[in-house]
């Protein structure tokens, strides 16, 4: 059987995205006094499980096979249209989302009918993106 160490690639990133949802869940109940599970699996939030764990495994590849490996160059590639697009794309579709629930729930100004809300949490600040980044960093160098 191989050491467990061998497949801190996989253990490691995990075992941050499973800490920081746990994070967020604990975070809501303090500060809403209400329990949300959908936390655990939900996109959004402070800080980026998104972002920590893709530099988490930047950080590790870098640390263990090397800053010069063209598979550290794909980690460092991947990190950032991770990030970019938890903090452009889907922060703006969140953000569509919230003005067209808006107008869905204006009375009298449409007649649309619409059976369910649309997710509004879906991107992140930068912010949040640069802590995650900063946590997964530190996560990976760390390990």
């Amino acid at each position: 059987m191989e050491d467990i160490t061998a497949f801190k690639y996989l253990y490691t990133p995990l075992l941050l995205w499973v800490s920081i949802q746990t994070f967020k869940v604990i975070w809501d109940l303090v500060t809403t006094k209400q329990f949300n599970f959908k936390r655990i699996m939900g996109a959004g939030g402070m800080p980026s499980s998104h972002s920590a764990v893709v530099t988490s495994i930047a950080a590790l590849i870098g640390k263990y096979e090397g800053i010069t490996t063209p598979l550290f160059a794909l980690a460092v590639v991947f990190a950032f249209v991770v990030m970019y697009d938890a903090a452009g794309i889907r922060r703006a579709a969140g953000k569509q989302a919230k003005l067209l629930n808006k107008i869905v729930n204006t009375p009298g100004l449409t007649n649309l009918q619409v059976q369910e809300k649309l997710v509004e949490v879906l991107g992140h600040t930068p912010k949040q993106v640069l802590v995650g980044a900063l946590i997964g960093i530190a996560t990976g160098l760390i390990m």
